[in-house]
């Protein structure tokens, strides 16, 4: 189940992951698996094999349509082997729209020996969606009142493949960047404005910067109160981008809601951004040297640990070490280079 989970992470969900399993203790031991992958809003396409129709509702049988109903996106058991092109029609719909999670479709053991007929599936196709228009150009607004703004990207840019338009609009309001930890790498580490990840546990670039913020814009991100997610400060005016309206003031109030693909909705965005004009006060060299300050600050803190030369070896000075062992970058990776995961 864990490669699964990995073969449609490390594709963006362009390519899903499929598992299989025997029914009995197989079904149940996929348990783990498919938890993470729905917290984690991970596309996988599970395919259990259930008993056999006339052991329906036995007592002490463990049933994947049954046991699995609250920790998938979707769920259903085909009981005719006319259903199964229909069944897997609906699956792929919810594995490629709209909030990604796994899907369940079980097939009782007799109904999976069956003969399927012809076979006239055709693939699904993603459908997204721009946000309203009106909802973008409040937000531009804001975004350029804004004195100090902080984006808080999530998974969602990795998904919509829209890092290129993050970097644009960041670049445009010389706005710093953090990313949670499930959206790590939505925004490259080695980016002027970059103030790394924060979730349960963040850097303190990022803690320091949306305590200073007076505006935080979560795109992609569920701005949920989760492990994988920054607690935000209290008294900020609060904006988001979400494919899932569930997103939508879920634990915070949110002044600025767009409801919409992230790719499209960022490039709405900095359509809208550039046709009001202007530019923040502050460019983004100032940005940066703002950023390097606290980054320095924080560094000198930790360096007695991560220099450290006692013994027992100290894991933070092995990691010190490793990073400086990685060559520096010969350039910023900006919009225009480098992959979504660089």
């Amino acid at each position: 189940m864990g490669m699964a989970d990995a073969y449609s992470r490390i594709s963006n969900g362009k390519r899903i992951g499929v598992f299989a399993m025997q029914a009995d203790p197989r079904a149940e031991n996929a348990y783990p698996g498919i938890t993470a992958s729905y917290s984690d809003a991970s596309p996988v396409l599970v395919l259990p094999s259930g008993y056999n129709r006339d052991r329906e509702g036995w007592a002490h049988i463990f049933s994947a349509a049954r046991g699995y109903t609250h920790v998938t996106k979707w769920l259903e058991q085909v009981n005719d082997p006319t259903q199964i092109i229909d069944a897997m029609r609906r699956a792929y719909g919810r594995l490629k729209n709209g909030r990604l999670g796994p899907v369940i479709i079980e097939a009782p053991g007799d109904v999976a020996l069956e003969e399927v007929g012809e076979i006239t599936y055709l693939p699904v196709r993603p459908s997204k969606s721009a946000a309203d228009p009106v909802d973008v150009e409040r937000a531009a607004h804001a975004l350029l009142d804004a004195q100090r703004p902080v984006i808080h990207a999530g998974q969602g840019i990795l998904y919509a493949e829209a890092t290129d338009e993050l970097v644009e609009l960041a670049e445009m309001l010389s706005a710093p960047v953090l990313t949670t930890l499930l959206g790590k790498s939505a925004f490259p580490e080695r980016h002027p404005l970059s103030l790394g990840m924060a979730a349960g546990s963040a850097s303190w670039p990022a803690v320091h910067f949306m305590r200073e913020s007076d505006l935080i814009f979560g795109a992609g991100a569920s701005m949920a109160k989760h492990q994988m997610s920054a607690n935000l400060p209290e008294g900020k005016t609060l904006m988001q981008v979400t494919n899932d309206e569930s997103d939508l003031s879920r634990n915070y109030h949110i002044d600025y809601p767009m409801l919409g693909d992230a790719k499209l909705v960022l490039r709405q965005l900095i359509d809208a951004v550039r046709d009001i004009g202007g530019k923040p006060e502050r460019g983004i060299a100032d940005v940066a040297a703002d950023i390097g300050k606290v980054r320095a600050e924080w560094m000198a803190h930790w360096l007695p640990k991560l220099t450290s030369k006692e013994a027992p070896i100290s894991p933070y000075r092995v990691v010190w070490e490793m990073q400086n062992a990685i060559p520096a970058a010969d350039a910023i990776v900006t919009h225009d280079s480098g992959s979504p995961r660089d």
